[in-house]
């Protein structure tokens, strides 16, 4: 039975493979949450999809079982207020421990989700697919994939075009609506995009390539 409550040392023995922290990169662009409820506390992530992810909020626990204290949850959403229909989404978190510091560091300042300026450092094929997983989407009419980065300025979103362009040479341009920004990849790239994700994409988000 996994221990509600760790030691310090005992927190300090958990540490992030490579893959791991790579994988963690690309979720950071996308839906992770990391949050520390002192300035000084170590940061835990919050993981949180739609329940018609489920396959996808499981196969993200799999990866970072070791981490938790508890299996993924089931939440009913309120009512959305203009359909009046009720969600639910699935969600677990970590522990809070020291080997999420320099993650939570890179990616938050002053309490806002940020892009770091040596993301061209950071971004990785493993990135790149997790990020897709969870904020990619596929335009089945253009066969172009969009990144969705509502959250980031646009300086933000022209540095991430220029190390995907730069690193894999994928055509991008971003578009706009209603004050916020998205990438999107275009259909000459796409076979390159796909060459590049279809070994290490989990299998349930292919779809999201065009696959």
């Amino acid at each position: 039975m996994k221990k509600n409550y760790l030691t310090k040392l005992e927190r300090l023995d958990f540490t992030l493979t490579s893959k791991l922290k790579e994988i963690l990169i690309g979720l950071c662009l996308g839906d992770l949450y990391i949050s520390k409820r002192t300035l000084c506390s170590n940061p835990s992530l919050s993981f949180r999809q739609g329940a018609i992810h489920e396959d996808y909020i499981l196969h993200l626990y799999e990866l970072f079982k070791e981490f938790c204290s508890v299996e993924p949850k089931t939440q009913i959403l309120k009512p959305n207020i203009k359909t009046g229909k009720s969600y639910s989404a699935m969600y677990f978190m970590t522990y809070a421990l020291p080997c999420f510091k320099e993650l939570h560091e890179l990616f938050y300042v002053e309490g806002k989700k940020v892009v770091p300026l040596n993301i061209a450092d950071l971004l990785t094929v493993y990135s790149l697919a997790y990020w897709l997983c969870d904020d990619g989407s596929f335009d089945k009419v253009n066969h172009a994939v969009r990144l969705c980065t509502h959250s980031f300025s646009l300086e933000e979103v022209h540095l991430l075009v220029n190390v995907l362009e730069t690193k894999w040479n994928l055509k991008c341009t971003i578009n706009k609506g209603s004050g916020q920004f998205l990438i999107r990849i275009s259909a000459k790239s796409l076979p390159a995009l796909q060459s590049l994700l279809k070994d290490i994409m989990p299998p349930m988000m292919m779809y999201k390539l065009g696959l």
